[in-house]
């Protein structure tokens, strides 16, 4: 079990309360799959993705962005049981997806990036971990069932 500060805690929701969901989402995975090229092969039912243009103005990409986010309000709100509340998301991405569990590395790689330009000097080094911390935690959890 994952040890909580009063701090993390705190940051964490505080950080989800004022999050734009319809910005940060698309603006998030957006970046992952123009930056990571080959993260696209899981979206090859979302139409055309030839260019970072494509990509960024995609609504099919910017709603799965937007999604994402409401998944981690699961971890937020169960951050004493992060592992099981991902238990069988793990399994789908896993057993149906075959998704490759460093792309939520990846992911989580471009929302802190999306996040700390949104924050500016907010963003400090305390809130950054505490974030990056939370993230590590639901990435190890929906990576679990690759184990």
């Amino acid at each position: 079990m994952v040890e909580w500060t009063d701090f993390e805690r705190n940051t964490i929701q505080k950080l989800f309360e004022n999050m734009n969901y319809e910005e940060v989402g698309p603006a998030a995975l957006s970046r992952c799959l123009v930056v990571y090229p080959w993260t696209q092969r899981y979206f090859g039912n979302f139409g055309n993705l030839y260019n970072a243009v494509a990509i960024t103005t995609n609504p099919l990409i910017a709603k799965h962005g937007i999604t994402i986010l409401h998944g981690l309000d699961r971890a937020v709100k169960n951050m004493d049981n992060i592992k099981e509340t991902y238990a069988e998301l793990s399994v789908l991405h896993s057993e149906k997806l075959h998704v490759d569990p460093d792309n939520f590395r990846l992911l989580s790689d471009c929302l802190t990036i999306v996040l700390a330009a949104r924050l500016g000097k907010a963003f400090t080094g305390d809130v950054q971990a505490a974030f990056q911390k939370f993230l590590g935690v639901v990435v190890s959890s929906l990576g679990k069932q690759y184990h």
